[in-house]
C-alpha cells in the first residue's frame, strides 16, 4: 500500500466535504494530529478506522485503499449525504420562552415532541388554550403535559428552567427512577451556592448511566421563527453524545458545531448574560459607545476565568460566550439588557434576566479562584450592595493606566 498515496486521498476527501480536521477527529475520537499523520502519509489508520470512515464519508474500505483521486473528483455533492434522520422521542421540561421554541424546532424537524409545564404554570394553562405565547405558536402535534412521568418514555430529555430551578427539577427526575437518558440541558447559567456549572448539578445528582449535554450559543426566538438561522454549539464529555445530537437536531435554521470545551462554553455562556446587563445599563447612562470597549474587556476577564478554572482561555472568544454579544448586548429581544438598562432608568422590570443570578455566582468564583473580574464586580455591587450605577460605571472605566494584554 502507498500511505503517501492514500494521505493525499484522505486530505482531498476530508477538503470535498468541507470539514476541519478538528471536526473529523472529534468524530473518529482520535487526536487531530492522528489525522494530520494519515493526510501526509506517516501512518495509515487501522482497520477499524477504516471503518469509522468508510461509514463517515459512505465509500468502502477498498476505494479509499484504492486512493482514486479521479473518481472522487466525479462525485457531485460537495457535502455529506443526508441520511433519513429517524424521529425520536423527546421530552422537554420547561414550558417558558425558551423551552416552547425547543418544543417547536425539534417538531419541525421531525422529532415526536411533549413540552411539561408544572401543574399550575401559566405558561402551560395559555400554550393549552391558544397553542401561542408571546413569540410563537406551537403545533397540535406538540403534546403539552403537566405529568414529570412522560420523561420516563423518551429517548431525549431536554431541560429549559432558570438555572436556579434546575437543582430541584433534576431531584424530581431522580425520584422517577430515570436512566440511561440522554439529557441535553438548554440554559446558560450557574448554581449561585458553590458556582456549579450546570452540566456538573445534573451530573451529582442523576445516576451515571445518564449521558449529559448542554446546547448553548446565540439566537432569540423571534427571530429563529421567522426563518433568520443561527449557529449553536453542543457539548459534551461525551463525544460519542456530541455527535448523536449534532446528526439529530441540525437543520437549516441551526448548524451546529462540535464544542471541545464543557468548562469553557459552560462559563462563557452564563458570564455572557452579565456582560449584557452591563450594556443595559451603559445604554441607560447614555454610554453606548462605550459597548465596544465592554466586549472587549469582558472576553477578557472572562476568558482569565475559564482557565483558571482549568478551561481553554480561547473559548471566551467563541459562538457560547463573544459570539452570543450581539443577541445579548444589542438586540431589542435581550432580557439581560433591558433589566440593566431598567436599573439605571430605575423603571420596574418583570422579567427573568438570568444574569441577576449569575453575577453572584461569578463573584464568588472570583474570589474561590484568584481572578479578578472588574465588569462583573461592578455590575455585582449595583445589584446586591446598592452601589451608585452611574459612579461604579464611572470608575469601570477610569480604572488605573496599565496595558491591554
Amino acid at each position: 500500500m502507498n500511505s503517501k498515496k492514500i494521505g493525499l486521498y484522505l486530505s482531498a476527501l476530508r477538503k470535498y466535504y468541507k470539514i476541519t480536521q478538528e471536526e473529523l477527529a472529534s468524530r473518529l475520537q482520535v487526536s487531530r494530529q492522528a489525522i494530520s499523520k494519515w493526510e501526509t502519509g506517516a501512518s495509515i489508520p487501522d482497520i477499524a478506522m477504516l471503518l469509522k470512515l468508510s461509514e463517515i464519508y459512505d465509500i468502502t474500505i477498498n476505494e479509499i485503499l484504492k486512493a482514486d483521486l479521479d473518481s472522487l473528483r466525479k462525485r457531485k455533492k460537495i457535502h455529506f449525504q443526508k441520511k433519513e434522520r429517524a424521529a425520536h422521542r423527546v421530552f422537554v421540561v420547561g414550558c417558558g420562552r425558551w423551552g416552547s421554541f425547543l418544543s417547536w424546532y425539534l417538531d419541525r424537524i421531525g422529532h415526536h415532541v411533549c413540552l411539561y409545564g408544572r401543574k399550575g404554570s401559566l405558561n402551560l394553562a395559555r400554550l393549552r388554550k391558544t397553542r401561542r405565547n408571546d413569540q410563537i405558536r406551537l403545533p397540535e402535534s406538540i403534546v403539552l403535559s403537566d405529568d414529570l412521568q412522560g420523561a420516563k418514555e423518551a429517548d431525549i430529555l431536554i431541560i429549559s428552567v432558570s438555572a436556579q430551578q434546575l437543582r430541584s427539577v433534576a431531584e424530581a427526575l431522580l425520584t422517577l427512577g430515570i436512566e440511561g437518558k440522554r439529557i441535553v440541558l438548554c440554559m446558560k447559567g450557574l448554581e449561585i451556592e458553590g458556582g456549579r456549572r450546570l452540566s456538573q448539578v445534573v451530573s451529582d445528582i442523576l445516576p451515571e448511566s445518564n449521558r449529559i449535554a448542554v446546547w448553548l450559543g446565540p439566537g432569540h426566538v423571534q427571530e429563529f421563527y421567522k426563518g433568520v438561522p443561527n449557529c449553536m454549539v453542543i457539548d459534551s464529555t461525551d463525544e460519542f453524545l456530541k455527535d448523536e445530537l449534532i446528526r439529530l437536531f441540525s437543520s437549516d435554521l441551526i448548524r451546529f458545531y462540535y464544542g471541545t470545551d464543557l468548562i469553557g462554553n459552560e462559563i462563557g455562556a452564563a458570564a455572557k448574560n452579565v456582560i449584557g446587563i452591563a450594556a443595559g445599563m451603559l445604554e441607560g447612562a447614555g454610554r453606548s459607545s462605550l459597548k465596544g470597549a465592554l466586549m472587549a474587556r469582558g472576553t477578557r476577564e472572562i476568558s482569565e476565568l475559564i482557565a483558571a478554572m482549568g478551561g481553554k482561555s480561547m473559548s471566551a472568544y467563541g459562538l457560547c460566550h463573544l459570539g452570543d454579544y450581539e443577541a445579548t448586548l444589542f438586540s431589542a429581544h435581550s432580557q439581560n439588557l433591558a433589566f440593566g438598562k431598567s436599573v439605571v432608568e430605575k423603571t420596574p422590570y418583570t422579567k427573568l434576566a438570568e444574569g441577576y443570578y449569575t453575577v453572584k455566582a461569578l463573584h464568588n468564583l472570583s474570589k474561590a479562584y484568584g481572578v479578578e473580574l472588574p465588569i462583573c464586580d461592578a455590575v455585582y455591587r449595583i445589584l446586591y450592595e446598592g452601589a451608585d450605577a452611574l459612579m461604579a460605571l464611572e470608575q469601570l472605566f477610569d480604572r488605573s493606566l496599565k496595558n491591554e494584554f
